[in-house]
């Protein structure tokens, strides 16, 4: 699906109906990484539309000269929200610096967003990052070296295998492949919003904060500073897990998710 805002044509890809769920990418990827991770998890519940959008410059959504910041790719998610939920109330689930922009989203509209879920999710003041380190590797014989994507596997991933892989080279690298570089590098300039997602007051909905304990790009440490802008927030640390939290620890995220779920739920009636 396509939507045509004022600086570019937003591409998404919906599953579902019912109450809007909106997830968002992080950096580098597109809408098939949360799409092939994290669909899974709501696959089987009725009553929620999921919406997977490409953020700009990366798959299907262009990003022209005119958007050259956060704050403008910000606008093109706020005007997306308006043209495809309109007024409904949504939830709001981000990775990476998907989590960055579903924060951002949550704080500015907090009577239209009535959960927050991040995972390992990009904040501004990063701390006490781990090297990268392998947890789990089995089962592999090489076989990241014949899909030519060896190296941006084994820096990405802390768990190794066969399934890691599949999962790696079907959500991934697609996105990895068309992604457009130079609008990226001009957005990566001027990276933090103006002003930041916490200010000016916390917001109140019920939230997941998901973490890897082995992520070696935005670590752990810091996401647990967001609980104090998160009075209903569930923080949880998972071993065995780096930045692809996703792919490495689908079964337990998606426990998560629907236990988040069933707080917002109740929150709501």
């Amino acid at each position: 699906m396509e939507y045509r805002g004022e600086q570019t044509q937003v591409h998404y890809v919906e599953r579902g109906e019912g109450t809007p769920i909106l997830l968002l990418h992080g950096a580098g990827v597109d809408h098939r990484e949360p799409l092939g991770t994290m669909e899974p998890a709501f696959a089987d519940l009725e009553g929620y539309r999921r919406i997977y959008p490409d953020l700009p410059g990366q798959g299907s959504t262009p990003a022209p000269e005119s958007i050259r910041s956060s704050d403008d790719v910000l606008d093109v998610l706020l005007e997306l929200i308006d043209g495809v939920v309109g007024n409904q109330r949504l939830l709001a689930v981000g990775h990476s610096a998907g989590g960055y922009f579903a924060r951002a989203i949550a704080h500015r509209r907090p009577e239209q967003v009535i959960g927050l879920a991040l995972i390992c999710p990009l904040v501004e003041e990063i701390r006490d990052v781990p090297p990268h380190a392998l947890v789990h590797r089995a089962g592999l014989d090489g076989g990241e070296e014949k899909s030519g994507d060896g190296d941006a596997f084994r820096d990405y991933f802390v768990v190794q295998t066969p399934e890691t892989l599949l999962s790696y080279t079907l959500n991934v690298a697609p996105g990895a492949d068309t992604a457009d570089t130079v609008a990226l590098q001009r957005i990566g300039e001027q990276w933090r919003l103006t002003p930041g997602p916490t200010e000016p007051t916390s917001y109140p909905g019920p939230v997941l904060v998901a973490a890897g304990r082995q992520d070696s790009v935005v670590g752990y440490a810091s996401q647990w500073d967001l609980i104090e802008a998160y009075p209903r927030a569930t923080f949880a640390v998972l071993d065995r897990s780096g930045h692809a939290l996703p792919h490495e620890q689908s079964t337990l995220l998606a426990a998560l998710l629907n236990e988040w779920l069933r707080r917002v739920e109740e929150n709501t009636q």
